[in-house]
């Protein structure tokens, strides 16, 4: 069945739903539901007299598989506007709606089953082409209405839709999946991070998390370093004339957080492109050092409203594996194409190997004119076809100052992120913005081509997808505690704390457990709270032989083997430098 067959059954049983909360609530005032991905959501005000849970859920399923049942049919009828005021007399939310509409609109209604709502459609016929065994109602959250938190708070019903009643225990077996991998709940039970309350959308990282991320940094630093750019780092806060030159000032002054010094507002930065160029400014530049590619691990603050910060997945507070490629427009074509192959190789050694490619085009809030624009976007493109890259348009999707590529992959459950990006810029450098220039091979001043360009995007970000795609148990070269060294008893302790010198001597992240712990206690904590992908058991034999049995990771499917401690080194140095996603 086409997607859009399937949205189309979705905004139908949306309909379906709103009679049925309805009749199981009369006097419920109704708003808007849409189709979604996965399924759709209505939103609702509630009589004062209730305040409705899940537990109302089951009422409500059941008032809807009546409905469908019935076979109702789903009739269209357009109306006047003094008509549609009329019939909706008693619902302030579709009134809303109704004088707000363009004057001369088509209006249409459509009613089932004695319901009536405000909608453009389509919908299926009857109510039978909806799968009364296709649906579930999943949770309840607060919505305020049309997105103003000045209006009435409503509670928004989300429900997962489909067109059979597999694709529905499946997308639910995923969903339980997910749960699991939860990266808040991992974080946790594997003490990589907390969030304070008290300081929403700002990562505490504990000596576990704070491990991985400076691998993941690490990591980043060498592959950039060897693909040509040069590291840098700009100021965590910059005055009002500096981003007010950027243009975003007028253009993302909401999402900033702004602070005042001697009479002077500055404003922290939520992106580091100003800084950038700043540097670039700051000398004369000749045609001769461009590309000039300018790497930043810069911390940026976003003031993200509080109700859509999510672990550490959506926050304020992040750093961006940044970097900004300063270049003639000549150059845009080789460069996007040399960072798609970056790109590649990076997503591959952290086991990503399917990308979605989407080329998003100018937005309707933009700076620059038309003419600038096209020339951006016909760059862009023509570096895609260089790196023989296939895209989707995303029409007005693109940043203020330019368009961009997003690259999307998929994690272990087949679930979508928007990780890596590339933006043309030929707005920021230009004179009625900052105005950076270079000398040409004429002797004549020319405005460079900014290119601005994250792979993984924000560090946070992505090591919440990681935790979430490999469940906690991460590759060797990944994991923040890569090998564990466990006596059989006490007597053995100091074997196990020169096994453990051995391996941290060759930077292998590794722990002696000699506390008074029982062997059982430790190995559970080993395997379930760290998931350690080795477990060294030295004792009496170990020791004399100079060896060490180890216990790969249960979920790895490899058996129990004694190795000597050099040899044992050497096989887990191998794994890291091939960035094996494994064990």
């Amino acid at each position: 069945m086409a997607d859009e067959d399937v949205q189309i059954i979705r905004h139908s049983c949306a309909h379906v739903m709103a009679e049925a909360v309805l009749k199981v609530f009369p006097g419920t005032k109704i708003a808007i539901g849409p189709a979604i991905e996965n399924g759709f959501y209505y939103d609702f005000e509630f009589p004062a007299d209730h305040k409705i849970t899940e537990d109302d859920f089951a009422a409500i399923e059941k008032e809807m598989r009546r409905i469908i049942a019935s076979g109702a049919e789903f009739v269209r009828k357009e109306v006047s506007k003094a008509e549609a005021l009329s019939l909706f007399a008693d619902q302030p939310y579709k009134i809303e709606l109704i004088n707000d509409l363009p004057e001369g609109e088509v209006i249409s209604t459509y009613e089932q089953d004695g319901f009536l709502d405000l909608c453009r459609g389509p919908h299926v016929k009857t109510t039978k082409e909806i799968n009364a065994q296709a649906f579930k109602l999943q949770k309840l959250a607060g919505a305020y209405w049309r997105g103003d938190s000045s209006r009435p708070m409503l509670t928004r019903i989300y429900a997962l839709c489909f067109a059979k009643p597999n694709e529905l225990k499946d997308h639910l077996t995923m969903l339980a999946e997910a749960e699991k991998r939860d990266h808040r709940k991992l974080g946790t039970e594997m003490d990589l991070f907390h969030i304070d309350p008290e300081d929403p959308g700002q990562i505490f990282w504990h000596p576990n998390g704070w491990t991985m991320y400076t691998v993941i940094q690490d990591y980043m630093r060498k592959m950039v370093r060897r693909d040509g750019y040069q590291e840098v780092n700009t100021p965590a806060i910059m005055p009002r004339s500096l981003w007010e030159r950027s243009g975003h000032w007028g253009h993302y002054q909401k999402n900033m957080f702004i602070t005042e010094s001697e009479k002077r507002l500055f404003a922290i930065k939520p992106m580091n492109c100003p800084g950038a160029l700043e540097i670039f400014k700051s000398k004369l530049r000749s045609y001769k050092d461009l590309p000039l590619r300018l790497a930043e691990f810069g911390h940026d603050v976003r003031n993200e409203p509080s109700g859509t910060l999510h672990g550490i997945m959506r926050v304020r507070g992040f750093v961006q594996d940044d970097a900004h490629i300063i270049c003639t427009e000549e150059q845009v074509g080789s460069e996007v194409a040399k960072f798609c192959k970056l790109l590649k190789t990076v997503y591959h050694d952290f086991g990503f190997d399917d990308l979605v490619v989407k080329f998003s085009t100018m937005p309707e809030d933009h700076v620059g004119d038309l003419a600038t624009w096209e020339r951006a976007e016909k760059a862009l493109a023509d570096a895609c076809h260089e790196a023989g890259l296939e895209y989707e348009i995303q029409p007005g999707e693109g940043a203020f100052y330019g368009p961009k590529l997003e690259f999307k992959l998929f994690d272990c459950l087949g679930r979508e992120w928007q990780c890596g990006t590339i933006q043309a810029d030929f707005q920021l450098p230009s004179a009625e913005r900052l105005d950076a220039t270079y000398v040409g091979a004429d002797n004549q001043r020319h405005h460079p081509v900014m290119l601005h360009r994250a792979v993984l995007g924000s560090l946070e970000r992505f090591l919440g997808i990681l935790i979430e795609n490999f469940a906690g148990a991460f590759p060797t070269w990944l994991a923040f505690e890569q090998a564990a060294v466990v006596p059989v008893s006490g007597d053995f302790a100091d074997y196990a704390q020169e096994v453990n010198d051995l391996l941290l001597a060759s930077d292998i992240r590794s722990h002696a457990y000699v506390n008074d712990d029982n062997m059982r206690q430790k190995i559970k904590v080993i395997t379930k709270e760290n998931k350690t992908p080795y477990i060294l058991v030295v004792g009496e034999n170990e020791k004399n032989a100079r060896t060490v049995t180890v216990r790969f990771r249960q979920s790895s499917g490899l058996e129990q083997k004694t190795m000597k401690i050099e040899e044992f080194i050497a096989y887990v140095q191998e794994k890291v430098n091939t960035h094996f996603i494994g064990i």
